[in-house]
């Protein structure tokens, strides 16, 4: 399957390097890139891209605002942001507004091709250290109270099955759905099946919120 990815980042040397190295990748097809939000919009609603590339700090429309946008106009579109940004408050703020993706300009471009066929699958994908970010910011109570993460209340939750604790469990570690279904010896289309009924009981919108989940509930 070929993946159709759009590029949008105010600055033209790094746009043209990264075109480059993806269109390397034989299943990629960069369809078109634009300097900012306004034209990425409307170049992502032309081209309908599988995958987008969203610089978060721009003139003009921010990288959130124009995910906000994009989210409105193509939900089927995976978007990652892919910015020089360690923020996790502008981490988090990016999964909230829908977000499938939080990436490092400094990442290796094997590890981004890589990244970008997760997400083309459903995954989410976040650069290692932010995770680790993330997860040691939830761990200081005083920052996780005056700055909450999400909104989870996990006493309240729907009751979980035991399979989808299961699954729940593993997210947690940061695996895929192809690493799920390897561990629990089922088919990858009943884990995304899974996964789906995980988050519409939760009220939770991405994989890395299941995370922050396992992590604040009960045991």
């Amino acid at each position: 399957m070929t993946i159709r990815i759009l590029l949008i980042d105010d600055h033209t040397l790094f746009r043209s390097g990264v075109r480059a190295l993806l269109a390397r990748q034989p299943d990629f097809d960069v369809v078109d890139d634009a300097a900012d939000g306004i034209e990425g919009i409307k170049r992502a609603k032309q081209h309908r891209p599988d995958v987008v590339l969203l610089d978060l700090n721009m003139p003009g429309l921010s990288g959130i605002e124009t995910l906000q946008l994009l989210q409105q106009d193509l939900p089927g579109t995976a978007v990652i942001m892919l910015t020089v940004s360690e923020d996790v408050d502008e981490l988090t703020m990016a999964l909230r507004e829908g977000a499938c993706g939080y990436l490092l300009k400094n990442m290796e471009a094997d590890t981004l091709a890589a990244m970008i066929r997760r997400a083309a699958q459903g995954d989410s994908v976040i650069a290692d250290s932010m995770t680790q970010r993330l997860i040691a910011q939830m761990r200081m109570p005083a920052r996780v109270e005056a700055v909450p993460v999400v909104a989870l209340d996990t006493r309240d939750a729907p009751a979980l099955t035991p399979r989808e604790r299961d699954i729940v469990r593993i997210i947690s570690r940061g695996a895929s759905n192809k690493d799920i279904a390897r561990e629990l010896d089922l088919a990858e289309s009943t884990v995304k099946i899974h996964v789906r009924n995980v988050l519409r009981k939760l009220s939770l919108s991405s994989r890395m919120q299941i995370a922050i989940y396992a992590l604040k509930r009960p045991e």
